[in-house]
């Protein structure tokens, strides 16, 4: 089985803890085929620089793009090492959108959606005191529009809320009122050529799935989806590529046959081989 983890963060995201080389080191040591460095860059909050709490997005990510070029030639003949971005948010300003992506010559855009305009992150809010069917409503309306953002690859942790939502209250909501919205997401990503990430935290926390679980995928894939990234959302080195074996097997359950990572801002297709 050839493995691949997509979606990792150094210590350049305000929230991880390990270099690049470590990530990278870690990744060689799992005998993964490649890995991709995506670290945070939350879009809006860039014209904020050092009085952001996140962090000068302005230098992080450059630092970021630099250490991982770096790696692409220390670890050449044991890792494809991809130079990448999650950039939350990308809708909410389109010139901060626009810097962001100047920051590097990626191989890998990562679109993602951490908290709706005028809120704070999912992570922040107590769902045991607020409509959590409004917010989800807002929320996926809000990601239909991010699907059509033209200069992504892939697009993030479609459930991302459900964890938090899990964590706080211990329900798993019901997601059909928003089907339809999730419909219109699937086809707008299958149209534009855009792939979706099966996000694998979510089987190390209390939500026990990934993200989106295999309802969506199966969904996603009836709708004629072929295009899916894995990544493991790894904010340290021990964590890089948990779950990827998982996802992969999730992915041919599904009845995906391939899954894909981007070099230079094209797909490749890697075959799915489970035996």
């Amino acid at each position: 089985m050839i493995l691949c983890d997509v979606h990792t963060h150094s210590n350049n995201s305000f929230d991880a803890e390990n270099t690049v080389e470590e990530m990278c080191k870690s990744a060689v040591n799992k005998g993964f085929y490649a890995i991709a460095i995506t670290d945070h860059c939350e879009a809006p909050f860039i014209k904020f620089g050092y009085n952001e709490e996140f962090g000068d997005f302005n230098e992080r990510i450059p630092l970021s793009f630099l250490q991982t070029k770096n790696a692409q030639i220390k670890y050449r003949q044991k890792l494809k090492v991809l130079c990448g971005i999650e950039l939350g948010e990308p809708m909410h300003d389109p010139e901060c959108t626009k810097k962001a992506l100047s920051f590097g010559d990626f191989d890998f855009v990562l679109a993602s959606l951490h908290n709706l305009k005028n809120m704070e992150d999912f992570y922040f809010i107590d769902f045991n005191n607020c409509n959590i069917s409004e917010i989800l409503k807002l929320y996926f309306n809000e990601l239909a529009e991010t699907a059509t953002f033209s200069d992504f690859d892939s697009l993030a942790h479609l459930t991302y809320p459900l964890r938090y939502i899990f964590e706080t209250t211990g329900e798993y909501p019901d997601l059909t009122p928003y089907q339809d919205v999730i419909d219109d997401i699937y086809k707008t990503l299958i149209s534009n050529k855009k792939a979706l990430e099966i996000n694998t935290s979510g089987l190390f926390k209390p939500i026990g799935r990934t993200l989106p679980d295999e309802f969506q995928l199966r969904r996603y894939y009836e709708l004629g989806g072929r295009m899916i990234t894995l990544g493991s959302d790894a904010h340290t080195s021990s964590a890089v590529g948990n779950g990827i074996e998982e996802g992969i097997r999730l992915a041919c359950k599904c009845g995906f046959r391939s899954y894909t990572i981007f070099e230079n801002r094209k797909p490749i297709s890697i075959p799915i081989d489970i035996n």
